[in-house]
């Protein structure tokens, strides 16, 4: 399909016409490479020829560097290169090889989407005309300018800079739309591309029963294989046009980001902490001077008064409560991110075998981080959203002392990076003095409702219950130190909604009985939880064991219950729902059941409980050391059966969280907002992170791991509002991380009765790498971290 008014517009943004380029619609900048990667004319290895090569920048994206798995199936080799090598190559080939002619690629990025870098535009001419060499071997030279993230901020002048391949992403210019890019080819080098494969719409002619194959004549329609997105494909011209009349063009863009980047570059880069230490590393080439060696994107870790850094997952969850958004991790450029973060190749191994991959929550492997935090701007970004993230980074990382320093400077700094001819600007108060920080107020709490339920088996089974439990294990004091013994129980019936008290309750397969058992789902069928919807806390499920029902209850409702019996043999809508990625199993309880959480929440949702005959196979967990490796069933659960805190740990962070908020905290306030099955009563805080087992009466857990928290303890459990500066305070307490908690899994005895969980039985520990039970250590000795 021929779209040539949509494709003229596109030629004319980047300042060239169809005389010198042709655009192929791809579904996006990954498609346009691999067809690079796919049609280029290379000469492998073996020939009489000299072989082609395919050279890199290391400092470019993953979709890039991904080239070299189809060069290397062709028998070509690829050869990575440093910016610093490619400053310091050799200017020209020696005259006797500047006639060959075997085609070899060079690709590099226009700007560095790791740490916004402009490289040379310039490279391009020089590569091209050999003038400038990336590797000494005889051949003519291609260049691939990855575009996407430089055309996102900058004009792009192909008239001058005429690089034979430009692959663009059009959502990266102005947000819509997604799934489309396209691939500039040089009309040049079109007509060498090479095709294998032909789909609809490419062919002029071919035979079914006969290898033959004639193409069409246009280059555009012979690598758009099927049908091209045409629908979005006609919204692009609308998009330059409202781009160009909203802003006046790129140039005008260009300079109001870098503005925006220059102005918080300076600042964070003025911060400093009271002992003169800097609250953050910024990981870039250039010192912001220019806009055209630099573009809108900072690259930073955040550190700590001591110089450690802290994890980017931490900074990012602190953002989100800020409603702010950032990027982390290597952000897809494995080869900057170990470049400027110092991370060798066998660093990389040694991460991936810690269980650390590209994308994941991860952020520090021995102390050492394994990416970083990047903020960007673009064209809608104002002044305010730069006041915004500074005070961000100032609220959560330096006291009120802290600032009194860097705000002398800051106010200066404000004024005088502020230009008065962008037009975006001219409603902020440039004298008003910026970073303004407030601590967060407590608003005024519900009173809590306690519910206590006594659960008492069956009198058939209850004699030989307990006869096995104190036959089973009998707890004995560790020397040197107090008993440890459950002080609470909580299980939570229906995902996300408020916590059920018992003293004494049965345990499953899954965890406790009909913990965490159904969820509540909106009108697409995703998981709700207090993240999205706060007002869920506000919900109160009882579980009745002898009605075998269970109660829920909520204000200004009548209570509904819902049957403990599974219905999924009955007419019930079977479904399948998402969990933290692992997919369950679930059946829906029905409209009387809908109607009402829609009425209480205000929004269309349904109640949906997870199907008993899936239990052991849709949501499971492998777990090392449990149950001879066995994976272990889960109910709805994020990470793990049960939850664990210390209400000593409690107690710690209290003292810590009071100095930070006018009105203090209760501790049975704060017990509930971190949502725990099990709440022990130890000695010394903190002393359950080096637990790597437990013993409760006959029960035996395994500890899998340290949790993580989110902004849902930042959540009153009582009344829904939400304090962001608990998440803050957690954060600062425990240093560099927002770890509380631990996970359990439990390895079931296996016998004809069930076991139960009681509050008041002892807690006999296992610490780590060791094999017996061990007395506590010191508080000298302990890793508060």
């Amino acid at each position: 399909m021929i779209l040539y008014q949509e494709m003229h517009r596109i030629l004319q943004h980047f300042h060239t016409t169809a005389e010198d380029y042709t655009i192929i619609f791809t579904s996006g900048c990954t498609a346009a490479l691999k067809l690079i990667a796919e049609s280029f004319p290379w000469i492998p290895e073996g020939t009489k020829q000299p072989s082609s090569r395919f050279c890199y920048l290391t400092d470019n994206h993953t979709s890039v560097v991904g080239m070299r798995g189809i060069t290397a199936s062709m028998n070509v080799l690829s050869v990575p290169i440093t910016p610093q090598e490619i400053l310091l190559a050799e200017s020209r080939l020696p005259a006797e090889e500047q006639n060959c002619t075997t085609p070899h690629l060079f690709s590099y990025p226009a700007q560095s989407n790791f740490s916004g870098t402009k490289y040379p535009l310039s490279w391009i001419q020089d590569i091209k005309s050999g003038k400038l060499c990336p590797i000494k071997t005889p051949g003519k030279w291609f260049v691939l300018l990855d575009a996407a993230s430089y055309v996102s901020s900058s004009p792009l002048d192909l008239g001058v800079h005429q690089a034979d391949f430009i692959p663009i992403s059009f959502y990266k210019i102005f947000g819509f739309p997604t799934g489309l890019g396209a691939l500039l080819v040089n009309n040049r080098i079109a007509p060498l591309l090479r095709k294998t494969y032909f789909g609809g719409g490419t062919a002029a002619a071919y035979l079914a029963g006969e290898d033959f194959y004639f193409p069409r004549k246009s280059i555009a329609e012979r690598f758009e294989d099927g049908t091209v997105s045409f629908l979005d494909i006609i919204a692009l011209k609308h998009g330059f046009d409202v781009l160009e009349k909203l802003t006046g063009g790129m140039e005008k863009i260009k300079q109001h980001t870098f503005t925006l980047a220059h102005y918080t570059y300076t600042v964070l880069s003025n911060l400093k902490y009271a002992n003169g230490a800097p609250v953050v590393h910024i990981y870039s080439d250039t010192d912001f001077s220019s806009p055209d060696v630099q573009g809108p994107i900072i690259n930073f870790n955040v550190l700590d008064e001591n110089g450690e850094v802290l994890g980017f997952s931490q900074v990012d969850k602190m953002a989100s409560l800020h409603n702010i958004h950032v990027r982390t991790g290597c952000f897809c450029n494995t080869g900057a991110c170990q470049m400027h973060l110092d991370i060798s190749n066998e660093d990389i191994r040694r991460n991936l075998q810690a269980g650390h991959v590209c994308g994941d929550d991860i952020d520090l492997v021995d102390g050492r981080p394994t990416g970083s935090v990047r903020i960007s701007f673009g064209y809608m970004s104002s002044f305010e959203d730069a006041q915004t993230f500074l005070n961000f980074i100032i609220a959560t990382r330096l006291s009120k002392l802290d600032t009194e320093t860097p705000f002398k400077s800051v106010t200066k700094l404000t004024i005088e990076s502020v230009p008065d001819d962008l037009p975006c600007f001219n409603d902020v108060d440039k004298s008003s003095p910026i970073l303004q920080i407030s601590d967060g107020e407590l608003r005024s709490n519900l009173s809590a409702t306690k519910t206590t339920v006594n659960w008492q088996p069956l009198e058939t089974e209850a004699e030989s219950i307990r006869a096995a439990v104190s036959e089973t294990a009998v707890p004995t004091c560790r020397k040197g130190g107090k008993p440890i013994t459950v002080a609470s129980i909580y299980l939570y019936p229906i995902k996300s909604c408020s916590a059920f008290e018992v003293t004494e309750w049965p345990v499953g397969n899954q965890g406790l009985l009909y913990d965490r058992n159904w969820m509540v789902v909106n009108q697409n069928g995703v998981c709700m939880t207090q993240k999205q919807e706060p007002r869920l806390c506000l919900i109160n499920p009882s579980i009745d064991l002898k009605q075998k029902i269970m109660v829920i209850q909520a204000e200004g409702m009548d209570p509904v219950s819902v049957s403990l019996e599974d219905n999924t043999e009955k007419e019930a809508v079977v479904c399948e729902s998402k969990v933290c990625s692992h997919r369950v199993k679930t059946y829906d309880c029905g409209e009387r059941i809908a109607g009402w959480f829609s009425t209480f929440l205000g929004r269309p949702c349904r109640l949906i409980r997870q199907s008993a005959d899936m239990k052991s196979k849709s949501h499971q967990k492998n777990t090392k050391g449990l149950s001879s490796a066995k994976n272990i069933s889960l109910s709805l659960v994020n990470e793990a059966q049960y939850l664990l805190i210390n209400v000593a740990s409690i107690l710690q962070l209290k003292e810590h969280i009071s100095a930070r908020l006018e009105k203090p905290l209760e501790i049975e306030e704060l017990i509930q907002r971190f949502r725990a099955n099990i709440v022990v009563s130890a000695p010394e805080s903190f002393e359950e992170e080096e637990w790597a087992e437990i013993s409760i009466g006959a029960l035996q857990f395994q500890v899998v791991g340290p949790c993580s928290r989110c902004q849902i303890i930042c959540i009153d459990q009582q009344s829904g509002e939400r304090n962001k500066e608990i998440l803050q305070s957690l954060s600062a307490a425990r240093g560099r991380k927002t770890n509380f908690g631990i996970y359990l899994m439990n390895q079931p005895l296996h016998s004809s009765f069930s076991d139960i969980l009681s509050v008041g039985s002892q807690v006999l520990p296992v610490l780590k790498e060791n094999t017996e039970i061990q007395p506590p250590t010191s508080s000298e000795e302990k890793c508060s971290g």
